[in-house]
């Protein structure tokens, strides 16, 4: 393979000429040949928790009204069949299943307990639970010893234990789906926490949470018939379909998180599989609840949510047995926290934002039946809402006040005209930009558009550059090789875009203009955007006088006058990303801003 000759200018735009003409980088080349979350829950349930029927447009409506959204009715059967086939789908239950949408931050609706618990708090049928952490009856509480080892991989954890608790098969699915839900929502598929459940009677504490050497792990894990080394627990769940996206958490680790009880028995080696020995059942009473965690706040969520949902069912409804965490520094926690806080706001901010009317008593009630306890304090107007745990989506007062939008009903609030108008108009930049992007395409010249992220090799390595020159903006935890750092020129997209394409017929004839991303210790995030342009033109023959006509082309466009004294013109420049004497650079004179040929 002959190496393939660059022809390149590169344009240093400076004073009033930056705004509208920006930064560009045109180049000849020649060579050779990453949603709502969904709730599925059977319709007979769902009636008999909220103590009626409806019929599929009842429903409907009140999923609306909740700020929900019924997405589909189907079934077990109608979903294999519709998925694998007819042949599939025989034998399979015919049971209506409701398919629901529910809010990405609302955690306290992924399953049964929760969606039927918020519906019936809203239709006043039913006030909010109060939740409490409680102290065993024996007066010592389990305890989590977690040690230094575990600073390697995921460093904290958090537990509880749900105490006298009855299953039946319909609410052990439900604990069961809710553990998964919560795993590909907030837990982000187990890379911030990991849930295990166990049967407490199975197992004794203290129980140790520390990390080991793969091949010093050794247990039998949950539905298997014999014990397997960490080791090769990796290399069996490789081809098993739902653990193997997990394995990537910690496989490169040289040490993995295990979770031990007082007598050497393994609970669990997470974030991949439990133990086989503590597995609950419907026969289960207690049940140990264990999140390990690189996220602590997440881990506290995660555990609130699992014990909040299910405590109903516990001897003493609502109530959670606390347990003892202690850290390698011998710092000790009780969890779950269960807190609950206060927020104060107006009445009159409320009204304001939504666009309403009411009082501030009226607007108490509304709050109160989306399970924030509120009440007005008699000082003015003011409102004091009480946010339990299962809501740990309410931030700010804006969360607030959205949930007194939907508590009032958005189809109930009256249409009103704005009192100030206001004329949207299209930023300049971006005006320039499309218009430019269409006469380049008249041109002859196809449009590439890249990621904003990519390798640092991509703008260094690869361009002869070293790293520290590029004042590129680096990923601080880069899932993947090829996204680590914010592009700081376009050249490397659209030479990609060329390579993934050269069984294209020649000539290819390419262009972007978009934003690259440079540092900027003079901005308050430290970056700003940079919007660039790049064209590039790849053939079996030189083609040096076509990039040439471009830039005339664009300068001409731009109403830039080719001349050294007030206009642009280009000159021999060095760059090490060229072929010595086949670089050249764009000089503009700094006299006033070229008008567009098309008004802004």
């Amino acid at each position: 393979m002959v190496a393939a000759p660059f022809c390149a200018f590169k344009c240093t735009v400076s004073g009033s000429y930056n705004r509208l003409v920006g930064s560009f980088f045109i180049v000849c080349w020649r060579g050779l040949a990453a949603n709502m979350p969904t709730v599925g829950v059977r319709r007979e349930l769902l009636f008999k928790a909220l103590g009626r029927a409806y019929t599929d447009e009842e429903f409907d409506e009140l999923c609306f009204e909740y700020g929900l959204e019924l997405d589909e009715i189907t079934s077990e059967k109608e979903i294999i069949s519709r998925e694998q086939g007819d042949s599939k789908a025989a034998g399979a239950s015919d049971v209506i299943l409701y398919k629901i949408d529910v809010p990405a931050n609302r955690y306290d609706l992924l399953c049964l307990e929760g969606l039927a618990r918020g519906l019936q708090v809203f239709k006043n049928k039913l006030e909010a639970p109060r939740y409490r952490r409680v102290r065993p009856v024996s007066g010592e509480s389990q305890k989590l010893i977690i040690t230094k080892e575990t600073e390697a991989v995921r460093r904290h954890a958090v537990a509880a234990v749900l105490r006298n608790i009855t299953f039946t098969q319909e609410r052990y699915d439900s604990f069961i789906e809710l553990q998964e839900k919560l795993h590909q929502n907030v837990c982000r598929k187990r890379s911030l926490v990991a849930i295990g459940t166990h049967d407490l009677d199975t197992i004794s504490g203290p129980f140790t949470y520390t990390a080991k050497p793969p091949g010093d792990i050794s247990f039998k894990p949950l539905n298997q018939s014999q014990e397997f080394t960490a080791t090769q627990l990796m290399s069996l769940y490789k081809t098993d379909s739902h653990l193997r996206h997990y394995l990537h958490i910690i496989e490169d680790k040289p040490v993995y998180p295990v979770i031990y009880d007082s007598n050497g028995i393994v609970l669990s080696m997470p974030p991949i599989i439990n133990g086989d020995h503590s597995k609950i059942t419907l026969k289960t009473r207690n049940v140990f609840i264990e999140c390990t965690a690189t996220d602590l706040n997440k881990a506290k969520i995660v555990l609130d949510m699992m014990v909040t949902m299910f405590s109903e069912y516990c001897l003493q409804p609502f109530t959670v047995e606390e347990a003892e965490v202690v850290y390698p520094d011998g710092k000790a926690c009780i969890y779950p926290e269960l807190a609950y806080r206060k927020e104060k706001l107006s009445s009159e901010f409320i009204n304001r934002k939504v666009g309403i009317n009411e009082s501030t008593e009226k607007i108490a009630q509304l709050l109160t039946r989306m399970c924030l306890r509120s009440r007005a304090t008699g000082v003015g107007d003011e409102i004091e809402v009480e946010i339990p745990p299962t809501r740990s989506d309410v931030i700010h007062a804006c969360d607030i006040m959205e949930d007194a939008a939907i508590a009032y009903g958005f189809n109930n609030i009256i249409r009103t005209t704005p009192h100030t108008y206001t004329v949207a108009n299209q930023f300049p930049l971006n005006k320039l930009t499309e218009l430019l992007r269409q006469d380049l395409a008249a041109a002859g010249f196809t449009e590439a558009l890249n990621f904003a992220l990519c390798s640092q090799e991509d703008i260094a390595d690869k361009l002869g550059k070293k790293i520290s020159e590029t004042r590129a903006v680096h990923i601080s935890n880069p899932k993947t090789a090829e996204f680590q750092v914010a592009r700081t020129t376009l050249l490397p997209g659209l030479l990609k875009t060329i390579a993934a394409n050269r069984k294209m017929p020649l000539p290819l004839k390419l262009f972007e203009i978009s934003d690259v991303v440079l540092k900027d210790e003079t901005k308050d995030v430290g970056a700003r955007n940079s919007r660039r342009f790049c064209a590039i033109y790849y053939n079996k023959s030189p083609g040096f006088e076509v990039i040439h006509g471009l830039l005339d082309r664009t300068m001409q466009l731009l109403e830039v006058k080719s001349a050294r004294g007030d206009g642009y013109h280009i000159q021999a420049a060095d760059d090490n990303t060229f072929f010595p004497g086949r670089c050249a650079e764009i000089r503009a004179s700094r006299s006033p801003p070229p008008r567009c040929n098309q008004p802004l």
